[in-house]
């Protein structure tokens, strides 16, 4: 039996395409639900400053096909504050909301598992929603497709202009701590090298792969860095590669923030759509403190806890896939 009389729904986090479709899922699945809906504005500080907003059918519509989010999205120091959670607390229980759907990524979970330690009568689902894909507990996080996308047609452009001047591109993706964006567009644009946080950079194999190249008649190259990989970035790693190579024409591109905007992808919608509506339910079942995903095709739910501190692995084919394609 339903107990629920409202639910509230917030972003957190980084944006990524494909959090409006999943805020449009939860408000409509509510609604058909009879339960009713408010939007929290700016992630975990809009819940301490109380900036609630109701939401119905209509507050949905025509919204997914848009990249961002529209109920926006901040970080919030208040929140990690006892003081902060406690006025969270009280802004929920003054509105009547019972429970919450947060979209985000580790940052978001982990502030709503610490919530729930502290505040148990609440209930809370997750639904990720970050363009690394690095959450544990589902194949692919909302963003992830959409950013890929992004990425690659942007290295495609940068690959015709590196062919044009023999030139030698080094290209910084997002990814922190993972490295699934820059191995995945490394593999779809044909790059000569990736470089990801969960391997060891090895400025002498990158060397030799550059002049093997050479001799193989290649005059141009691209090279995808994931800002996370622990030697520093693209920028250091072209500076440490022009040292020993001097005579090679070495550009820099970070395509940053370009990577989070965008309408969203067909997948990205779809996953979206299925992670709200399924978020909603879980909540309809009783059920608190996970995050939903899909994993095989199949509709799961990972405990806030272990999709946070376990890191989907890097497949090593893919990375043998690499070595092998850019010969």
């Amino acid at each position: 039996m339903n107990t629920l009389k409202r639910i509230g729904v917030l972003t957190s986090g980084g944006d990524a395409p494909g959090m409006n479709a999943a805020i449009r899922s939860v408000v409509r699945t509510a609604l058909y639900n009879n339960i009713r809906v408010t939007g929290i504005m700016r992630g975990y500080q809009g819940l301490v400053d109380g900036e609630f907003r109701d939401m119905d059918t209509s507050s949905v519509a025509n919204i997914i096909q848009r990249g961002g989010t529209i109920l926006k999205t901040a970080r919030s120091e208040d929140f990690r504050t006892a003081a902060g959670m406690e006025k969270a607390a009280n802004n929920l229980r003054q509105s009547g909301i019972d429970a919450l759907v947060v979209i985000g990524g580790d940052g978001t979970f982990r502030g709503a598992a610490e919530f729930l330690t502290i505040y148990p009568e609440f209930r809370i689902v997750g639904i990720a929603g970050t363009i690394d894909n690095d959450l544990f507990g589902t194949d692919n996080t909302i963003g992830y497709d959409t950013a890929l996308n992004t990425v690659v047609e942007a290295v495609d452009k940068i690959r015709d202009t590196a062919n044009s001047h023999d030139r030698l591109f080094f290209i910084e993706v997002m990814g922190r701590d993972a490295g699934f964006l820059a191995l995945r567009s490394g593999i779809a644009v044909g790059a000569e090298e990736v470089l990801i946080p969960e391997t060891e950079t090895s400025i002498d194999e990158i060397i030799d792969k550059i002049e093997t190249g050479r001799r193989n008649n290649k005059t141009s190259g691209i090279i995808m860095v994931a800002e996370g990989d622990e030697s520093g970035g693209a920028f250091a790693v072209a500076e440490k590669v022009k040292k020993r190579l001097p005579h090679y024409d070495t550009r820099v591109t970070v395509l940053g923030h370009i990577q989070r905007g965008g309408a969203p992808s067909c997948l990205d919608r779809v996953l979206a759509s299925q992670y709200g509506f399924h978020a909603v339910n879980t909540l309809i079942a009783g059920r608190s403190s996970v995050m939903v995903g899909i994993v095989k095709r199949e509709v799961v739910e990972t405990p806030f806890a272990q999709a946070v501190k376990h890191h989907n692995k890097v497949r090593s084919d893919l990375l043998e896939m690499v070595r092998i394609l850019s010969i």
